[in-house]
């Protein structure tokens, strides 16, 4: 964690974790500067930042001229950005992205967010790991909801948690859709919250959800992160249980994410595999 820099940058895509980390940052003592990435950040950001410029999301060259501009050598990158923009026309890069995407090895994350972050590095900004900030959003490790879990449904998270590993590894997706310890879901491209629609349909009431880091998570980007959102979705399928990576995810607005999931009769889990 910096302690001499008091000025900060926040690329700032979808959801409530830019807002979260920028109130983190503040009380700290940070004059936080702000890139809200345009069509995905909430306008409401603007309240909890110092300084903040609109950028679309596809102009790389201007996120990284604004933050220069302002004088920014370390930043934070949050909130979601989905990788169906690529295909779905909804943005025009500019010919910094354009270079960039014709770099790449392949379009998975981590190919994209490492380049991402190669081309801050060449303009003198160094992305700090999403973690330095809000240490409480990380997800403990226990059953965090009333009650216990009973025998199958972990060995459904167990039998899940090989899977997202292996789906980690291959930089594929983060979650998969369990029941009875067979796959009905990987994630893809379609994120976290379709992926349990899908599998979840398929399954029937009853599925397990799993949530994993990467092995060899970089803590600087895509770091899993569960929310309302997410259970939402669950409660739609009548999924039972969401199991989340214990210290190496976020849950956001816990207290509300355990209250709701107990309503609905969902457990929630921080797992950590045996040593």
């Amino acid at each position: 964690m910096p302690s001499v820099m008091k000025k900060i940058g926040l690329i700032a895509g979808s959801g409530e974790l830019p807002k979260l980390i920028a109130a983190d940052a503040r009380a700290r003592g940070f004059h936080i500067v702000a890139v809200g990435l345009e069509p995905l950040a909430d306008k409401t950001l603007s309240s909890c930042v110092d300084e903040i410029k609109w950028v679309n999301v596809g102009k790389l060259g201007k996120i990284i001229e604004t933050l220069k501009r302002s004088g920014i050598r370390e930043a934070v990158m949050a909130g979601k950005v989905p990788k169906t923009l690529l295909y779905r026309g909804n943005i025009t890069p500019d010919l910094r992205a354009v270079k960039l995407l014709f770099t790449l090895k392949d379009k998975s994350d981590d190919s994209i967010l490492l380049a991402i972050t190669k081309e801050l590095e060449r303009d003198g900004i160094s992305l700090l790991n999403t973690t330095d900030f809000c240490p409480d959003m990380l997800t403990p490790q226990g059953v965090l909801t009333r009650g216990d879990i009973t025998g199958d449904e972990r060995k459904d998270i167990v039998f899940g948690w090989k899977v997202a590993k292996e789906m980690g590894r291959l930089d594929i997706g983060q979650t998969v859709v369990i029941k009875d310890r067979a796959v009905m879901a990987i994630e893809a491209i379609e994120g976290t919250d379709e992926a349990i629609r899908r599998g979840g349909s398929l399954s029937g009431e009853g599925a397990v959800v799993v949530k994993v880091s990467k092995p060899g998570q970089d803590m600087r980007f895509d770091v899993p992160v569960v929310g309302l959102n997410t259970l939402k979705a669950m409660v739609e399928v009548r999924a039972r249980v969401l199991a989340v990576e214990a210290e190496k995810s976020i849950l956001l607005q816990r207290e509300s994410l355990v209250r709701e999931a107990e309503k609905a009769g969902i457990s929630v889990v921080g797992y950590k595999e045996p040593d």
